[in-house]
């Protein structure tokens, strides 16, 4: 059998088997059904019986007989159903809750069964709940090989006839009859890293004839997962540069200078001045510019971003700003025009909530050149708005703008691109996802600004929180509450938003104290009042779910409380931290967590409380949730690895980085691989973040 022939024409799966396979787990062919790997091998050769059985077992295999089996109602045409399987030395009390008719039909008395699944131990009695089900028989590798794989099934394959012992036979007939698969790696790779031949890795994950075959199977297939997800990156990246013609921004004219020598509040960073000189480099180089700029809460990104926007009418070019919300393009806009008053540099702001006239007024001006910054949010992207010459584009908050937006942003002029992003990306993450883009990152803070002192409080200490608020507010300081909810949760004992604001203004009463709320709930026009009114000193007290977390800053903000704290990542709580400690008085951030905590939330409160550097936490982050959930990642497709993992694998990460960049300096266009260039072939429509356009 050839890896592209449908997985149809296998012994054993046929048209309704194939439709499964599809629906369920997107296997079409051979090669598909070869690479679903499975999750875990269990050890064969160690009999286990039910009299073995200790609190430590993981996944067992038993061999045995089921009766009893019984059925209680649970609802509508719903079901649990319930059986005793024995195997001689003991017995075990099985459940399931779902594809119960497929189980009715399976089980048969008098017949030996193999039996795999995760026992419990529930009031001296152990038990499964949803275990494998196989009969028992000895014709076949699956049956008797000594590491038995176990992959992911659902409850329509098992009804199908495809739980994890089926799909075992089907891996087991493929592995059997498969050829036609060449080496995905030069010769000279395999041989340096001691690489298993790519075939040979292919059939031993499922079929491994020993532990260290297995771990060297797996050893291999995880080299070619960050191999070519290197080579997509560092590929793309090489071709921009040698193909993407940019703006040629030659010049350092009045706008740069002027505003350098005269109006810059404090002096630049040694990271500030490194970062405005990688891009000063970039602008100048002929080639278009797709630059990260990485920079934790308040080390001053917004200000290497003008600086970088100013050398934009130097040359004769627009730039832009676009932000994500209409009061965050409202603070850069002031902030801007505050610092660049008495200087020739004209800006402007460009939001949904303007005035017709205004907006006319402001796309004429755009369009005619009379105007040098623009400001604002995705009103920018508007097939009206144009530029009569776009030579750079800033996104702030990257993540928060889909791709098509910057897509069209790009498009008014193939301008260079700076994208920034306060969420620190851990450097194992970096260098795997963003191969393709230059990254800058500024690694200082300012000097004088002060940490934000991080504590952590339990329910008992609510008052005394309470008391130390009063104090901060009435030294005319503002404060934050932060709620994980809006309404009322019956599933999630979490204090929720309007029970918070009740308990606030029930302790901290009208007319002395006022108070805001802001949560998504609210329209855009809402969100804006309130915040306007915290900002503007109106009210002392915000109450808010996370729809802060990206906002205005409010340099009177000193003390923010988080409510059930445990219940937020690592990057969010340092995200929302980010909120408070902008002016230059001491600020606090308070996380309060009911008494009872997982090992996993102590450590995200433990951290929290120890550092305020956003790259530590992210390191931090990555390791406690993994890549999946770091800046919603595995949502978004951008990190695909069935086995490889840029936490526990960061030397691999290094050696095939390494690797690529080796091949690549050697021969750019990798004619001398083939194989590799058929891969670049087959993948180029994959997003990449430098492909704005």
């Amino acid at each position: 059998m050839l890896p592209g022939d449908d997985i149809v024409y296998l012994k054993g799966v046929g048209p309704a088997k194939a439709k499964l396979l599809a629906s369920e787990l997107g296997v079409h062919t051979a090669a598909d059904l070869l690479r679903c790997f499975p999750f875990r091998h269990i050890d064969r050769t160690a009999q286990c019986t039910v009299a073995s059985l200790n609190e430590e077992s993981g996944y067992v295999v038993l061999h045995g007989f089921i009766n009893g089996l019984t059925a209680t109602p649970t609802g509508k045409n719903r079901e649990r159903l319930n059986a005793t399987f024995t195997d001689g030395t003991g017995s075990v009390q099985l459940a399931w809750f779902a594809g119960t008719r497929w189980v009715r039909e399976r089980v048969k008395p008098s017949v030996r069964y193999t039996l795999i699944g995760k026992p419990t131990l529930w009031n001296g009695q152990w038990q499964m709940v949803h275990p494998e089900l196989e009969p028992l028989t000895a014709d076949s590798a699956a049956d008797t090989a000594p590491l038995l794989p176990v992959y992911n099934t659902t409850d329509k394959m098992k009804r199908g006839g495809l739980g994890t012992r089926a799909l075992a036979r089907l891996t087991e007939v493929l592995v059997g009859c498969i050829g036609g698969i060449e080496d995905t790696l030069p010769h000279d790779v395999v041989a340096r890293h001691g690489l298993m031949p790519y075939f040979d890795a292919l059939k031993a994950i499922h079929y491994p004839a020993s532990r260290q075959q297995l771990e060297a199977a797996r050893n291999r297939l995880k080299f070619d997962e960050l191999f070519f997800l290197q080579l997509d990156y560092q590929y793309a990246h090489l071709s921009r540069r040698q193909s993407s013609e940019g703006h040629v921004f030659a010049h350092v004219g009045q706008h740069f200078n002027r505003f350098y020598s005269e109006k810059i509040p404090f002096p630049l960073t040694g990271a500030q001045k490194r970062v405005v000189r990688e891009i000063r480099d970039d602008m100048h180089s002929g080639r278009q510019m797709n630059r990260l700029l990485q920079g934790d809460v308040g080390s001053g990104k917004t200000l290497v971003a003008l600086l970088a926007m100013l050398l934009a009418p130097d040359n004769g070019f627009q730039a832009c700003l676009m932000a994500p919300t209409e009061i965050l393009a409202a603070q850069h806009f002031a902030n801007f025009r505050h610092m660049l008053e008495g200087l020739p540099t004209r800006v402007a702001l460009l939001t949904g909530s303007l005035r017709p006239a205004e907006k006319r007024l402001i796309k004429r001006q755009l369009a005619a050149g009379e105007i040098d910054l623009l400001v604002g949010t995705h009103a920018l992207i508007e097939d009206d708005v144009i530029f009569a010459n776009l030579g750079l584009v800033v996104i702030d908050e990257q993540h928060r703008f889909g791709v098509e937006q910057r897509a069209k942003l790009w498009a008014k002029g193939q301008p260079h691109i700076l994208v920034m992003t306060a969420t620190p990306i851990p450097r194992t993450l970096a260098m795997t996802l963003y191969g393709d883009l230059d990254c800058s990152v500024i690694d200082e803070l300012p000097p004088g600004r002060r940490p934000v002192a991080t504590v952590h409080r339990m329910e008992p200490n609510r008052l005394r929180v309470f008391g130390f608020l009063k104090q901060q507010i009435d030294l005319g300081r503002q404060v934050y509450f932060v709620y994980p909810l809006i309404h009322e949760s019956e599933k999630l004992d979490l204090r929720d938003l309007e029970d918070g604001l009740e308990m606030v203004q029930g302790y901290f009463p009208r007319p002395q104290y006022q108070t805001s709320m802001v949560h998504g709930g609210l329209s855009a026009d809402e969100k804006e009042s309130e915040m306007r009114r915290f900002k503007e000193g109106k009210t002392q007290i915000m109450v808010a779910t996370t729809v802060i977390e990206v906002g205005v800053d409010v340099p009177n903000a000193t003390v923010m409380v988080i409510e059930n704290a445990e219940r937020f990542g690592l990057s969010q709580l340092h995200q929302l931290r980010g909120r408070v400690g902008r002016g230059g008085e001491q600020s606090f951030c308070i996380l309060m967590t009911k008494d009872r905590l997982s090992s996993t939330a102590r450590e995200r409160i433990r951290t929290m409380c120890e550092t305020t550097d956003g790259f530590k936490i992210a390191e931090a982050d990555l390791r406690l949730r993994g890549p999946g959930d770091v800046q919603g990642l595995q949502q978004s497709g951008v990190l695909d690895l069935k086995l490889a993992s840029v936490v526990d694998d960061e030397p691999m990460v290094a050696a095939t980085r390494d690797e690529v960049r080796r091949l690549l300096d050697a021969d750019p266009s990798l004619a001398s691989y083939p194989t590799l260039q058929r891969y670049l072939q087959q993948s180029k429509n994959k997003f990449l973040w430098s492909k704005i356009s």
